[in-house]
């Protein structure tokens, strides 16, 4: 069929619930920035607002900010796709908007809070009401219910639509299952206890496995519809590889969890366990990199969408690079003698982070951009979108470089060299090979803001003008008894 733009079809409630989750998400994604741009900042200037927002609390700011971003935007993609996968809107979907404004309240209280109050007395009211202190969870205990909540509902969201459209598919019970870990692990952090090394381990019940394992997951059911939509990829093998996924992530990923377990106080059975299947958790990553790539080269990239085919690439080899290599090269016992708690750390997670997650949203929202017009567009293109998504992946690697450079300098400096004594330390931080990554990592931080702000106006101004006139493919459909067309 020779056309340019098709009649906008019509948008389920859940989809029109989905823009305003993907907006929110982009919004926390320029805030996520700034704070870590100030941050990068006060690591060269410590003087810099330090009376008003001290580095640990843009640090926080920036981190959490990131989790719930990206949060959202997965969210937002799973209410895009299922009343497509499903035939039928979302049941509930009053609920969903309801707790969306919630969420959407309680980020604001959150982020005022870190700002004016940002600490207070060691009582149960500072965990309730402020903060509670933990690295990367500091939420307070009321934030933890509502997105515990949040879950609840996408959860009751996801699986009432399944049994009233009394149809089943591989992806959707690959995404019930994990929406049921996704809530059950969260739980983990909330709960309060004064040894020092129950808490690191349930700690890490959150910070690994809610975040890498379910979130991991989340990923491969959103890519598959993502797939789908754009190439018309074959539903038999994304859901094959969803299910070799779903085994390796929980199968190995749940023991070699032990390779946080290293060094905080647990049986000495965990340096053997976690640093062997530590090994194999890169596997899935690889699948992905194989199924994206397969589908790519066997549709000759014939996507009814550019920007976010891109992105499907980008994410596919920056999962397997980011989570994969930079996490396996540090985690066996005898490496991450010298390397843990180093800047290595904040390399394999920046770069994780963005390949895994970042990438992810943004073929989401590139795919919701492309329903923004009265028209679609076919295929979606722009002269914009490819110098934004440079920007950012030329900024993130930028960033991820100067970390890994200055964490191996803490490594042989301070660690192998030194031996972890307060002189070893000075001399690692003061160490040309680190200073100097402290300016690259600021640079850097610049670049992924250009490419931020890039992002946002090519998103606004997309799809406004029809492309010179060409034979394009439809975009893919799913039909109502859920396969694909």
């Amino acid at each position: 069929m020779t056309q340019t733009a098709q009649t906008h079809p019509k948008l389920y409630e859940s989809q029109k619930l989905a823009r305003w989750y993907f907006l929110v998400a982009i919004t926390l994604f320029g805030a996520q920035l700034i704070f870590g741009l100030i941050a990068a900042y006060q690591q060269i200037n410590p003087d810099f607002l330090f009376e008003l927002a001290p580095f640990m609390t843009n640090r926080t700011l920036h981190v959490n900010a990131m989790v719930i971003w990206l949060l959202v935007g997965m969210m937002g993609g799973v209410y895009w796709f299922l009343p497509r996968e499903t035939g039928r809107e979302v049941v509930g979907i009053t609920a969903a908007k309801i707790i969306w404004w919630v969420i959407v309240a309680g980020v604001t209280v959150v982020i005022l809070v870190y700002l004016f109050v940002q600490i207070g007395p060691a009582e149960m009211t500072t965990i309730w009401f402020i903060m509670e202190g933990r690295e990367y969870i500091e939420a307070p205990r009321w934030a933890d219910i509502a997105i515990v909540l949040w879950v609840a509902i996408f959860l009751f969201n996801v699986i009432a639509t399944v049994l009233a459209s009394r149809r089943i598919t591989g992806i959707l019970a690959v995404l019930i299952f994990d929406l049921v870990a996704l809530g059950a692990l969260y739980t983990a952090g909330m709960h309060f206890t004064v040894n020092i090394t129950m808490d690191q381990f349930l700690w890490w019940w959150v910070i690994h496995l809610w975040v890498e394992a379910t979130w991991e997951v989340l990923v491969g059911v959103l890519m598959a519809w993502a797939l789908m939509y754009l190439l018309g990829s074959s539903r038999k093998l994304l859901e094959t590889w969803l299910f070799i996924e779903v085994a390796l992530v929980f199968g190995t990923g749940i023991i070699g969890l032990g390779h946080h377990y290293f060094w905080i106080g647990t049986p000495e059975y965990w340096l053997g366990l976690g640093g062997f299947f530590s090994a194999l958790e890169p596997l899935p990553l690889v699948a992905m990199v194989v199924h994206a790539v397969y589908d790519a080269g066997g549709h000759r990239l014939g996507s009814v969408n550019k920007p976010a085919m891109f992105w499907v690439i980008a994410q596919a080899f920056g999962n397997f690079i980011g989570a994969g290599v930079w996490g396996f090269m540090q985690t066996l016992p005898q490496i991450n003698m010298y390397s843990h708690g180093t800047q290595l750390a904040a390399a394999h997670g920046h770069l994780a982070f963005f390949g895994a997650y970042v990438s992810t949203v943004m073929v989401l929202v590139y795919i919701a951009a492309q329903n923004l017009r009265k028209t679609i567009r076919i295929p979606l293109d722009s002269k914009l979108w490819s110098w934004a998504a440079g920007m950012l992946i030329l900024g993130i690697i930028g960033i991820g470089g100067a970390f890994t450079l200055s964490g191996f300098t803490q490594t042989l400096i301070e660690r192998a060299e030194g031996g972890s004594t307060w002189a070893a330390y000075i001399a690692a931080y003061t160490h040309p090979w680190y200073a100097n990554t402290l300016g690259w990592r600021y640079f850097f931080g610049w670049v992924m803001m250009l490419g931020f702000v890039l992002l946002v106006w090519d998103l606004v101004t997309i799809g406004r003008r029809a492309p010179a006139s060409q034979t394009v493919a439809q975009p893919a459909t799913v039909s109502p008894g859920g396969s694909h067309d």
